[in-house]
């Protein structure tokens, strides 16, 4: 069958981001029963050696050159909020468009060049127009509801920019019911998103597709190292994890400190803001950035801690923790979409919420072999038999009716 993918984010290499770990390995999967034809933009950091490996897997490569950011000056910040007020399509959605892809695009339609377009994050609706539907099946791969989010960051007073938010959260809600009608059939990637949808009482299908993990890139320790090693992970330029990282750094580890002097905290992601840079300057704290493996940092852990505050949707960081046999330590934010611990469920990470839940938690799996050994062999076999990328693409496949 022959595929469209459409993705604003340069879907290459998976280890850059959430948005790429996804997309490129449904892509992967896909690729090696059907024709793709990938539509994406090249920002000024995508390399030409990246371009050439992310072409081995795609018929055809479309690479559209991707905007700049936008200025963030007072005025220029007033008219983007009019922009959204009078079109309905937020600032992050309306300045990735370019009419260059759209004139592509209806031409690929009109002449019926594919079988199935997807559209690889909400951000990339924008270029779908709502009578396609009607003519070829048009599926949104929505990794997160952003309403869900700017709500749930307001009231968990984790917002970027209260005021802002404040003003966009009607608008989101709008925008979101809005658009979920476009499309032929909706996924999310956890069951929650799945109940946003059912309150919009849209008219599409709907299916939860969580994400994986690949196993060749995760591989499970060969042994447990003990100690009183943490780390917690993940891109440290994203506003969630960089407000993890800062809330765990300063509220928790010190507590932890005082009961183990020893205790390291390893923050490992690309791209470090320069608040968490910082944080590598407290005691015991180091601030890795960007590194070759992290699964190999992730095996030199005692304990994985995972304490999102904010941010929807099952979270890459956990699965591949989960992977590598380390014992995690996580607030229901991170764990979302699985099922880890309850009632005839096999113990598979320890929920924190609250500063003192993270300490118990984390003290419990410092004092206890046998906890760290039950979590890693649940959390691994839990991941092998649910999130591996080969299972998952053969679920995709099946929502877009390619195979039974």
């Amino acid at each position: 069958m022959k595929l469209l993918m459409i993705c604003a984010t340069f879907p290459y290499p998976p280890s850059r981001g959430g948005t790429q770990v996804r997309t490129f390995n449904l892509l992967k999967q896909l690729s090696y029963h059907h024709e793709i034809t990938l539509v994406t933009q090249k920002a000024e950091d995508v390399t030409n050696e990246e371009v050439g490996a992310l072409k081995h897997w795609v018929k055809t490569l479309m690479l559209f050159p991707r905007p700049a950011h936008p200025t963030t000056g007072l005025l220029q910040k007033i008219n983007r909020f009019s922009q959204f007020v009078i079109t309905g399509t937020p600032p992050n959605v309306s300045f990735l468009y370019d009419q260059s892809i759209q004139n592509w695009l209806d031409e690929a339609v009109e002449n019926n060049y594919f079988d199935v377009i997807t559209c690889e994050h909400s951000v990339n609706e924008i270029y779908i127009r709502p009578h396609w539907k009607n003519k070829i099946k048009t599926i949104l791969n929505s990794h997160s509801s952003v309403y869900r989010t700017c709500k749930h960051q307001l009231e968990t007073k984790t917002s970027e920019d209260p005021q802002r938010d404040r003003l966009y959260l009607p608008l989101l809600k709008r925008y979101e019911k809005r658009v979920y009608q476009k499309f032929s059939h909706i996924v999310v990637t956890t069951e929650e998103d799945y109940q946003q949808l059912k309150e919009f009482n849209i008219n599409s299908q709907v299916s939860v597709l969580p994400n994986g993990v690949d196993l060749d890139i995760f591989p499970y320790r060969n042994s447990d190292p003990g100690g009183h090693h943490l780390i917690i992970t993940g891109g440290m330029d994203y506003v969630t994890n960089i407000d993890a990282a800062c809330f765990f750094s300063r509220e928790i580890f010190p507590l932890l400190r005082q009961q183990y002097p020893d205790v390291t905290l390893t923050i490992v992601g690309a791209n470090p803001a320069p608040s968490v840079v910082r944080l590598g300057e407290e005691p015991g704290i180091r601030v890795t950035g960007k590194v070759p493996s992290m699964a190999e940092y992730l095996h030199k852990a005692t304990v994985c801690v995972i304490p999102l505050r904010s941010g929807f949707g099952i979270k890459n960081k956990t699965l591949e923790a989960m992977a590598t046999g380390v014992p995690i330590v996580a607030s229901d934010r991170s764990l979302e979409g699985m099922e880890v611990d309850g009632k005839n469920t096999p113990l598979k990470a320890l929920r924190a919420n609250k500063i003192e839940e993270y300490v118990q938690g984390i003290t419990d799996l410092f004092e206890d072999e046998k906890l760290r050994q039950t979590l890693s062999k649940n959390g691994r076999e839990y991941i092998e038999n649910n999130f591996t990328w080969e299972r998952l693409g053969r679920e995709y496949e099946k929502i877009m009716d390619l195979i039974d």
